[in-house]
Parts: structure tokens; sequence; C-alpha cells
């Protein structure tokens, strides 16, 4: 478990002392070097920018090194600091060796007929996204996913009447990941000797890198700009079909893209069930 430091309540910052800098070209490279003093003028700049007020400034470790976390509340609503830059995103499954355990419980999986392939490597080749670099901007996005009120044809607008937009996949995915090139966001093992639903000890509880409560429950499945995939969970499809350990685990792994979920919620027999989808907003900076 990440160790974590809270840091004194956060104080307004002169706009002079500032860094001289585009928030949205703020990388994440770049941050990782910041001090506590450096990490709360520019959590100020960005609460500044969107009529915010920063609630927290935190140090965790991530990757062996210390890691600032920010939040910005804004019309009632807390935000965390995302810094982009070019970032690696994706699954790299030629780098990546499955544990005995793993195999074996996806080999279980299948003699029940479930999974996309002979072993596990095939069923990941199905479900994960590709290996890639990517750029992406310094965002603000939602703690808390929000569970969709409106089909999602409609949630743009109504996020845009917020002054907010859904996130894209690959912004998803880094905000998910925080730079890390596991399979889940804690790693590239899991629990295999229960599910994730219920399990209030596993690794999904904490809150990531950055400060987002993100996939924590396989029946919370998150929709982005791109309808062909989602995100952070599969509607609890793994689990309610008896899939195995390692299957009802894997759609909280960062990088899956849960195909199937993603057909069901924009196609015609998903009408109706969007109140059981939801969305993570994002504030532009």
């Amino acid at each position: 478990m990440a160790q974590l430091s809270r840091l004194s309540t956060p104080v307004s910052v002169p706009r002079a002392t500032l860094p001289a800098m585009s928030l949205a070209d703020l990388t994440l490279d770049l941050w990782r070097t910041f001090d506590e003093v450096t990490a709360r003028r520019v959590a100020q700049k960005a609460a500044d920018h969107v009529d915010g007020r920063v609630s927290l400034v935190e140090a965790t470790e991530h990757l062996g090194a210390p890691l600032h976390r920010v939040r910005v509340e804004r019309d009632g609503q807390e935000f965390a600091l995302i810094p982009g830059g070019r970032v690696s995103l994706g699954f790299d499954l030629h780098t990546w060796q499955p544990t005995a355990q793993q195999a074996a419980d996806y080999a279980e999986s299948r003699e029940q007929g479930y999974g996309y392939g002979p072993d596990l490597r095939t069923h990941l080749e199905q479900i994960l996204s590709a290996p890639r670099r990517v750029h992406l901007a310094t965002v603000l996005m939602a703690v808390e996913d929000e569970t969709l009120t409106e089909p999602p044809a409609d949630i743009p607008a109504a996020l845009l009447a917020r002054g907010l937009r859904m996130p894209s996949p690959d912004e998803w995915e880094h905000a998910c990941g925080a730079g890390s090139n596991a399979l889940f966001r804690w790693g590239d093992d899991c629990p295999l000797d229960r599910i994730p639903y219920g399990d209030d000890t596993g690794p999904h509880n904490e809150l990531n890198a950055f400060g987002l409560h993100i996939t924590y429950d396989t029946y919370r499945a998150e929709l982005t700009s791109d309808v062909t995939a989602v995100h952070g969970g599969d509607g609890g499809e793994s689990v309610c079909g008896g899939y195995g350990h390692l299957l009802a685990w894997l759609p909280l792994a960062t990088a899956n893209r849960n195909p199937d979920t993603a057909e069901l919620v924009h196609g015609p027999d998903g009408e109706g069930l969007y109140d059981n989808f939801s969305t993570r907003p994002v504030l532009t900076l």
C-alpha cells in the first residue's frame, strides 16, 4: 500500500510566484520533480483557472519516487490534477509473462467455456489496448465517476452545459495507470482466491496514484468519447456469469476496453440501460 503523508491545509499563492508554464503543457515527468512548494503553486494556478479552490495537496509514493496528489473543488465536485505530456499507454504482452497461478486460473475458466482463446495471452490480445506513445494535455478529472442520467449520445451536451466533457480513452487510461505499465493500476497481480465484488480488502479499494477512485467495482462501467470502449468495469457481467477469479478481475485492468460491454451499451440492446453506466467528467485547463 502506498504511504501517504497529508500536508498542511493549502493556502493561496500569489500569482507572481507561479511557475511560468502553461498548465496544459505540464508533463508528468516534470511534475514528479516538483517539491511541495512548487506543487502547491501549480495546484493554486489550476484552481484559479477553473474558478475552484485547492482542497488537498498530499504526497504519496509511486513507482519508487514521491508523487504529489492535488485535488481542486469546483461547484461541489472534486477533481484530481492529471499531468500529461508524452506518455506510454496500452499493455505490452511481449514483455509480460503470466504467473503459473494466473495461467492455471484462466485454464479453469476455459474448461467452463469462458475466455477468448486457448491461453491467457490470446485472451488479453482481444480485450487490452495495444502499446503506444501519445501526447496528452494536463487536465482536471473527476475523482468519482458519475452515473449516467441520460442516454450516452446525450451526455456530451449535458456535460458541456456544466463546462465539462467526457474523457478520451487515452486520457482515461493515463489517469488510471499514472505512468505504470502494469496490468492493473496497482501491479500485475490480483487476488485469485476471491473475486473483486464484495471484497473490502483488495487493492482495488485504494485510491490510485493521482487520487482517483477508479477501477474499484466491476459493476461500474465508465464511458469515454470512444463508443467502442468501456473502462473500469464490465457492468458486472463477469461476476454474474461466474467466469472465474482472474476473468472477474480483468475488467479492472488499466488497458481493458471491455469491447462486449461497449457493444451492449451503445447498441439497441442497451437502450434504457444507461443508468447502469457512468462517465468521469474532465475540466480542460
